[in-house]
């Protein structure tokens, strides 16, 4: 009885090996084969600045992904609305975004994009496009000034909240 059922148990993780590579081969398409997703836009936010001195809220649309050796998206779309929340006229509210893409070499650098709105009540809107993206992160920060990149406070202090990752 114990033969058999040792047998059994040989058999069946005989067949159970043999039928996951051909469903997992099923589920992600054929090696070295890119896939391009098209998805429809992703909400993000409401996010705001420590505080709640500004906020910022929008949508994620990303298309062509390519799941190769780094995945990256060939296009993300990012749109959306800043908030000053101040009444202070030299108070302004900034998002900053970091896209990290993916280099032709298969490096990730990273760069900011800084969208700022300085009149309270009335909210600005953004759009913007970048090629190959691994991910966007999003910082919502509220200071003074008129400068126009943010402080070292804003893009170091706090954390990051990530809005996309190429998976």
């Amino acid at each position: 009885m114990t033969i058999t059922r040792t047998l059994a148990g040989l058999a069946l993780a005989t067949v159970l090996v043999s039928i996951t590579p051909a469903v997992a081969h099923a589920a992600t398409g054929l090696p070295g084969q890119a896939t391009t997703d098209v998805a429809a836009a992703a909400s993000w936010g409401a996010y705001y600045a420590p505080g709640r001195g500004a906020k910022a809220l929008g949508s994620l649309k990303v298309t062509g992904e390519d799941h190769e050796d780094i995945p990256a998206a060939a296009t993300a779309k990012i749109s959306g609305k800043v908030y000053d929340l101040t009444r202070k006229a030299s108070t302004c509210g900034l998002a900053v975004f970091r896209i990290t893409y993916r280099t032709s070499g298969g490096n990730l650098p990273f760069k900011h994009h800084t969208v700022r709105d300085c009149s309270y009540g009335t909210p600005k809107n953004f759009s913007f496009s970048y090629r190959n993206v691994y991910e966007v992160e999003l910082k919502v920060c509220s200071e003074g000034g008129k400068s126009s990149k943010p402080s070292n406070t804003c893009l170091y202090a706090g954390a990051w909240k990530v809005i996309y990752l190429s998976k």
